[in-house]
C-alpha cells in the first residue's frame, strides 16, 4: 500500500466518513461480510445510494455537537462535552433542524467557498499522526477506494449540494486535528466527541486560521480568491456560532407554516422571559410626534 493510500484512508477517517460507513455496516453485503476472504465492496451505484442517508446522519450528529456547544442542555451531547444543564438546550429548541434547513436551503456564507471546500474533501491527503481504530485499519483497499469514489459522486453531483454535510466534514477534520482520539468514541462524528474546551480549540483553528486548513483550501479556490481563505474562514466560523443561537432562541421550532401561528410558547422565550404569554399587538401608550409635531406634510 502506498503512502498516499494510507494518507487518504486517514483523511476519510478524520472527516468521519469511514467511521460512519463501517458503523452502519454497509461496506460489504451480508454474505460477503461473513466470509473471511471477502474482497469485494458493493457496486458503486448501490453504495452511493447507501451512503447518502449515512452521510446525512453523520451531518446531523456533527451539528448536534455544534448546536449543543452553543446552547447546552440536558442531552447526551452536552453531558459528553462536560456542560450539561437542566434547562432546555439546543436539541429541545430544534436548533439542529434549523441549522440543516438553513445550510441546505439558505447559504449563510459565500458559495465561492462551498464548492472548493467540497473539492478539498474529494482530493485532499492528510495523515492524523496517530493510530487509526482497528475497525478502520481492517478495511481492505478495494472497500476504501469504493467509499472514496462514492463520496466524490455525492460531493460533485449536479444536484443542490447539502451544505450541512460539507460543514460537518470540515468540523470533523478540525476535531481530529485538535484531538486525534476523537476518531473513536460514543457518537457517530468526531466533533461530537470533543470536550467543550476542545470544540473551542477547533473554532480557534477555523478562525485563526490553521495553516494546514488554509493550504487544503487555497489550492482549490479560483482566482482572485486565492489568498483570501483567512477572511472567508473567519466569516464561516462566526456564522456557525451565530446560527445555532438564532435558531434556538427563535420561534422556529413551534411555528406552524400553514396557519402562520405558534403552536406553543418557544422554550427560548421562556428561558429569556421574552414577551408575555400570548401575542403582543402593540402598546396602549401614545407618546406623540417627534419634537411636538402634530402632523406631517410633504
Amino acid at each position: 500500500m502506498s503512502s498516499s493510500d494510507l494518507a487518504r484512508r486517514a483523511f476519510l477517517a478524520r472527516i468521519g466518513v469511514l467511521g460512519a460507513v463501517t458503523g452502519a455496516g454497509v461496506l460489504l453485503p451480508p454474505a460477503l461480510a461473513a466470509a473471511p476472504t471477502a474482497t469485494a465492496a458493493p457496486p458503486l451505484p448501490i453504495l452511493v445510494d447507501l451512503l447518502r442517508p449515512i452521510l446525512a446522519e453523520l451531518a446531523r450528529d456533527t451539528l448536534n455537537g455544534l448546536t449543543t456547544f452553543v446552547v447546552p442542555g440536558p442531552d447526551s451531547y452536552s453531558r459528553a462535552q462536560g456542560t450539561p444543564v437542566s434547562s432546555p438546550g439546543a436539541l429541545e429548541m430544534g436548533a439542529t433542524d434549523f441549522m440543516i434547513e438553513a445550510l441546505d436551503h439558505f447559504v449563510p456564507f459565500p458559495d465561492q467557498l462551498a464548492k472548493p471546500l467540497s473539492m478539498a474533501f474529494v482530493t485532499a491527503l492528510a495523515d492524523t499522526g496517530s493510530k487509526l481504530p482497528d475497525s478502520l485499519l481492517g478495511l481492505i483497499d478495494l472497500q476504501v477506494s469504493t467509499v472514496d469514489k462514492a463520496l466524490a459522486i455525492v460531493l460533485q453531483n449536479d444536484e443542490s449540494l447539502p451544505l450541512s454535510l460539507v460543514i460537518a466534514l470540515l468540523l470533523n477534520l478540525l476535531a481530529t486535528q485538535v484531538n486525534p482520539l476523537a476518531l473513536n468514541g460514543l457518537f457517530l462524528s468526531p466533533f461530537a466527541r470533543l470536550s467543550f474546551a476542545d470544540k473551542a480549540r477547533a473554532f480557534e483553528l477555523l478562525e485563526g486560521p490553521d495553516a494546514d486548513l488554509v493550504a487544503l483550501l487555497d489550492g482549490n479556490l479560483p482566482q482572485p480568491l486565492r489568498g483570501s481563505v483567512s477572511g472567508l474562514l473567519k466569516f464561516v466560523g462566526g456564522a456557525l456560532l451565530e446560527f445555532p443561537a438564532f435558531g434556538a432562541f427563535s420561534e422556529w421550532k413551534v411555528f406552524d407554516k400553514k396557519t402562520r401561528k405558534l403552536k406553543s410558547r418557544p422554550p427560548g422565550w421562556q428561558l429569556t422571559g421574552y414577551q408575555p404569554a400570548g401575542p403582543v399587538e402593540g402598546w396602549d401608550d401614545f407618546r406623540g410626534y417627534y419634537q411636538g409635531r402634530t402632523s406631517v406634510e410633504d
